[in-house]
């Protein structure tokens, strides 16, 4: 023991020890006791008074403080050092748990012991007192000694594994010799492990290094599978499936992208998946685009001949305001494709259809207004008919309205209920994310498209009915044709939609909108425009009367 400002106790183990008898728990146990010093231990002891005399000799360690020591000799063995380290904290030869004779003690901390059994035991007791044991901070310690040698402790205490490669070597007459032929050190990063080639390492048999293993590593993009029957160094490099992957060698597992995410080809990274929808860049996009627009041209310059032959007879026929009603909302549907292409959004959702069931409300309600007033008009002609007060623009305006009315109530219960709203699909296609507009509910997409068709149904019945009307009002054959390719269209798109999807899908009811638009513009207006530049004779009231 050395006394100064500052204590330190030592647990050593400087005697080996024995014990008469075990424990029987019957009576007072025997005492311990110590023997058998060796010189191996008593370097301990010297070590230690070594370093606290350094420390106080040193003028930048402990500045004014002198540093004591109390030594205790734990001989291996819990029972001693559980009694010393009493000692220690009491200050008595009788040992009093928790409870200090030295008044403000001077103790700071505890060093040892050797083994981990006596030092758990040490620890368990200072740490309740809240007094540091040295050897739990000896941990994450990197320090050089002479010459240069590095000497560092893990976070649990331990230092780097290091060991020499021997090759054992077995001569004739039943005679062994090892021979060292190389190293492994964890602490050295540069030559971990090192193997010196200059020696014979393998023998005559062999001309390059076994191989240790039942397989290579598996690379990146590929999982481990386990052999059945073979050990556990034994499996198979299964590629990872696509939409999984992996970037570590012998990955136990492949795991799976982000669903907004794919694998690249190696299988060792996610990459953004491609978006897939009908865009302005893509041939068919641009092509139908350029299409709509061609049609919208056309029907603006068809809408201005009309009202330049405003008055001519082949205008006035069968309610020149139908036909520019009719032509309006042509004009409409072919712009409303243009909803239908680009990177859809939100509001385009909302409007694509909305605009679609009710553009085309209005125009086919047109075309089975003109039917109705070609056949009110013809059956006015009769004597004592009633239907002359029904003859005139009123009763075909009041009828596109009530239509249109119907169109715009499913559509309005449609919005309330079940909007529609972009949805991104990464499951139909691995490769790439389908962005579409989810129509909220394919009843009621159906229903506008049904509803449509029923006026057209309608509107070719009525004009079935009125093509045998005298020349002045045979408007009724061509609505019939007209109507005819109107339905034929719809009828094949409804197949056709179901079976398509992605792009695919907006392109098919795009083309339904501007074939069966443009049949409407081609088969209703193209014959008056023909009169009109290229028989001018017939757009006159004296023909017109002469062929009725």
């Amino acid at each position: 023991m050395k006394p100064g400002d500052l204590v330190i106790a030592a647990f050593l183990q400087l005697n080996d020890f024995y014990m008469r008898e075990r424990f029987n728990f019957t009576s007072e146990p025997w005492k311990v006791f110590c023997a058998l010093t060796t010189f191996r231990y008593y370097r301990h002891y010297l070590a230690f008074i070594f370093a606290v005399e350094e420390i106080n000799r040193s003028s930048w360690i402990l500045p004014n403080i002198t540093l004591g020591y109390q030594i205790f000799d734990s001989c291996g063995a819990t029972t001693k050092s559980l009694s010393g380290a009493l000692g220690a904290i009491s200050g008595k030869e009788q040992n009093f748990p928790n409870f200090s004779c030295w008044g403000k003690s001077k103790m700071v901390g505890f060093v040892g012991d050797l083994s981990t059994g006596t030092s758990y035991t040490i620890a368990q007791l200072v740490g309740v007192l809240s007094y540091p044991q040295i050897n739990q901070f000896v941990r994450n310690v990197t320090f050089t000694t002479f010459p240069n040698d590095t000497h560092s402790f893990n976070k649990y205490g331990d230092p780097p594994a290091r060991y020499d490669i021997i090759k054992w070597l077995f001569l004739p007459g039943h005679s062994i010799v090892s021979r060292k032929v190389g190293s492994f050190n964890a602490s050295d990063h540069e030559t971990q492990f090192y193997i010196n080639s200059s020696t014979d390492l393998w023998g005559p048999h062999f001309n390059m290094t076994p191989q240790s293993l039942c397989n290579e590593p598996c690379a990146p993009g590929y999982r481990k599978s386990k052999r059945d029957g073979e050990p556990s160094c034994c499996y198979d490099c299964v590629p990872c499936v696509d939409g999984e992957v992996s970037n570590t060698s012998d990955a136990p597992s492949c795991f799976r992208c982000p669903g907004y995410e794919m694998s690249n080809k190696q299988r060792t990274a996610c990459v953004p998946r491609m978006k897939n929808y009908l865009s302005y860049e893509e041939t068919l996009g641009a092509s139908l685009a350029s299409i709509a627009l061609v049609l919208f041209l056309t029907t603006s310059i068809v809408l201005g001949i009309f009202v330049k032959y405003w008055e001519t007879p082949i205008v006035r026929a069968n309610n020149q305001h139908l036909s520019c009603l009719l032509l309006i909302s042509l004009m409409l549907c072919f712009l409303c494709t243009l909803l239908f292409i680009g990177r859809p959004t939100q509001i385009c959702c909302l409007l694509r259809q909305v605009t679609f069931g009710i553009v085309f409300t209005i125009s086919v309600s047109s075309v089975l207004a003109k039917t109705l007033t070609v056949i009110i008009a013809f059956n006015a002609t009769k004597p004592g008919s009633k239907l002359k007060k029904y003859v005139g623009t009123q009763l075909a305006i009041v009828l596109v309205i009530i239509c249109s009315m119907g169109s715009t109530v499913i559509s309005a219960v449609w919005m309330a209920s079940h909007p529609p709203f972009l949805e991104a699909d990464t499951v139909s296609e691995m490769d790439t994310i389908i962005l579409k507009c989810n129509e909220g509910s394919v009843t009621f997409f159906f229903c506008i498209i049904g509803y449509i068709g029923t006026l057209a149904l309608l509107s070719f019945i009525a004009a079935f009915l009125a093509k045998d009307f005298p020349d002045r009002f045979n408007e009724a054959k061509i609505i019939t044709f007209s109507m005819l390719g109107f339905c034929s269209v719809w009828g094949a798109f409804v197949p056709a939609y179901l079976s398509s999807k992605g792009s695919r899908m907006v392109a098919v009811e795009i083309f339904a909108i501007l074939s069966s638009s443009a049949g409407l513009l081609g088969c209703i207006f193209a014959p008056k425009c023909y009169i009109i530049f290229h028989r001018p004779e017939l757009n006159r009231r004296v023909a017109i009367s002469c062929s009725n």
